[in-house]
């Protein structure tokens, strides 16, 4: 029985965590990122520092940043691996809460060791502790509590072995899986313990993959074969399963169109001849048109969010809802008929049980006709003249251009993200990573370490705008440091683009969009030599000309570019048409408010209910 500290015995079990799916095998937990501070440097600090384990440490620069850091990592993964992230008490706990948020938002396993206050008590308040006058048990970690799909605080090192196994099923559990809080308390990560032995022997959690009830998959046939206009909505279930070529089979079998929600996008190739693109508020014409006349809609692995669904406006109202999603919490969603299990496993038997049944000609020509017009949309938005100043769907174009087919586009917050949905060609399923479930400013940096980290081989381009730049920057000096190659792309418009706009609809005027001084002058600050100053290689681009040029260097360099271009603001790239329900003030003295609501009050008009009998 070896007689380890508790942090100690949590770095040495850690390192002998595998995944198992499909008869491959992965370390579950291959590093862990952190930041040391007093509550957690003499105990994880020094399990990391002395173990003799294969558990290697990354210092990070925020704690915000390495959860993101973890959780690209993890959808990179298809959520089979993930990093652990220590933080000391106080503000490194609660720096935590944004990522766990996000990770948790988006589904992806993240494993989070932050200190804790004393056990004992016996010095308290120590520094960073926050006394609730309720309890002496509350803690600032208790505020990882709402936003981990598992907590735990280690009061005792006989707690240990429960919660770690507990904490590696959610992990690794794909309905369950999300963020994992275990709270550290100092005191108690020093304290030794004679450790039973199986505790460090490998271990190995397999990673199911759930079939479908017959009875539940003959209704769901039931309803598709009789659908004459059906669309299916590919959602980031599709991904992580594994479940690519099987949607492609299944629609190609069928003749059945398929659209793509943001964490679904590259589930089918964009030039394949039934792919729509991207659906909803984000989405295209095409996808969206099809929706608006779907008679029943196929979800595959999609929660069906407000974006996918433009707020419960873009299906009509006799549409019915067939939900092929491993969690029950989603397929029960629009009154779907519900198919609970895994994506993979559930289109192959909705594949087999839809056998000779296909929509008609007339239908998929009207299909491949929308998708056409679309992308001749898409076309012109992705370009510009080379000596002008390029629009940011031409910065995208370039981008895009400049990628080859398993490269990846990182990008998250603003209104990139809707442009990206709409036009970016994806040809592989890990070339587009969006995080749109949460759209965190500050994930792009840390999210595309994560990204390389997990695919070395793949070329990573992060799109990033001025707004999102300014959030989490320093990770810059991550990259740097370990010597992590990454393609920066900071897309400066001197604001916020995407709320500007969105402020406007609504009758704010863009109240606090821009980047201005009191006076209203431009500020004298410049992201570019900020970058270079955390060590990133800077290249201007104040042409599309010179954008793609930068692009191209960027690809031959060795380490990480920032490539810093000046775009307008107050240019916008080809909408979808679908509607997102964003309130608007009932009353106000100003015409603009007035007439927003006026919109407003005829948009939410079209939401229905979908409350169709299963």
């Amino acid at each position: 029985m070896p007689r380890l500290t508790v942090a100690q015995a949590v770095v040495t079990f850690l390192a002998r965590q595998w995944s198992e799916r499909d008869g491959v095998r992965r370390r579950l937990v291959p590093a862990c990122f952190g930041i040391f501070g007093h509550g957690n440097v003499a105990g994880i600090g020094e399990a990391l520092a002395s173990a003799d384990v294969d558990l290697p440490y990354h210092l990070c620069r925020t704690e915000q940043g390495m959860v993101h850091t973890a959780a690209a990592y993890a959808r990179m993964t298809d959520r089979l691996s993930t990093l652990a992230c220590t933080t000391s008490i106080g503000p490194g706990a609660t720096n935590l809460v944004t990522g766990a948020a996000g990770a948790t938002i988006n589904r992806l396993p993240v494993l989070l060791l932050p200190g804790d206050i004393f056990a004992t008590r016996v010095a308290n308040p120590v520094l960073q502790e926050l006394e609730d006058p309720r309890s002496y048990d509350v803690s600032v970690t208790d505020a990882l509590r709402p936003v981990s799909r598992y907590w735990d605080r280690i009061n005792r090192p006989e707690q240990l072995p429960a919660a770690l196994l507990a904490a590696m099923r959610v992990l690794t559990d794909p309905v369950e899986t999300g963020a994992v809080t275990l709270a550290l308390p100092q005191d108690v990560q020093a304290e030794a313990y004679d450790w039973p032995d199986d505790l460090f022997a490998d271990r190995v959690w397999h990673v199911p993959r759930p079939r479908p009830d017959a009875s539940a998959l003959a209704r769901a046939a039931g309803l598709v074969t009789a659908a004459r206009r059906p669309l299916l909505v590919a959602g980031g279930g599709v991904i992580y399963s594994g479940a690519c070529d099987a949607l492609r089979a299944f629609a190609e079998a069928h003749g059945v169109p398929v659209a793509q929600t943001q964490a679904g996008t590259g589930a089918l190739p964009y030039d394949h001849p039934l792919s729509l693109g991207a659906v909803g508020v984000t989405g295209t014409t095409a996808a969206n048109a099809v929706a608006a006349g779907a008679d029943v809609v196929i979800g595959v692995g999609t929660r069906y969010s407000d974006f996918t669904t433009a707020s419960g406006t873009l299906f009509g109202e006799d549409a019915r809802f067939v939900n092929l999603n491993v969690t029950g919490f989603d397929a029960a969603k629009l009154s779907g008929a519900q198919v609970v299990g895994d994506a993979r496993e559930s289109l192959t038997a909705l594949d087999a049980a839809c056998a000779g049944w296909a929509t008609g000609p007339a239908y998929r020509a009207e299909v491949a006709e929308l998708a056409r017009r679309w992308a001749a949309v898409a076309e012109t938005a992705r370009r510009s003249a080379p000596d002008a100043r390029p629009s940011q769907t031409a910065v995208i174009g370039a981008v895009n251009d400049a990628a080859g087919p398993r490269d990846v586009v990182v990008c998250a917050a603003g209104s990139m993200p809707g442009d990206l949905h709409r036009l970016w060609r994806s040809a592989d399923p890990k070339s587009y990573h969006v995080e749109y479930g949460y759209s965190c400013m500050g994930y792009e940096i840390a999210g595309g370490i994560g990204v390389k980290l997990a695919a070395p081989d793949r070329e990573v381009f992060v799109l990033v705008g001025d707004g999102s730049y300014l959030m989490l920057p320093g990770e810059l000096v991550t990259a740097v440091a370990d010597g992590v190659k990454l393609i920066v792309v900071l897309v400066d418009n001197q604001g916020f683009a995407s709320i500007g706009r969105l402020s406007e609809s609504v009758g704010a005027q863009r109240l606090g969009t821009a980047y201005t001084d009191r006076s209203g002058g431009r500020l004298p600050v410049d992201l570019g030599a900020n970058a270079a100053s955390f060590g990133a290689r800077l290249i201007r681009a104040g042409t599309t000309a010179q954008l793609r040029d930068a692009l191209a260097a960027a690809r031959a360099a060795d380490g990480t570019t920032v490539i810093h271009v000046e775009t307008d603001r107050f240019e916008a790239g080809p909408e979808g048409g679908a509607w997102w329900d964003v309130p608007v003030a009932e009353v106000s003295t100003t015409t603009a408010a007035r007439a927003a609501r006026a919109g407003y009050e005829a948009g939410r008009k079209g939401r229905r209910t979908h409350l169709s009998p299963g």
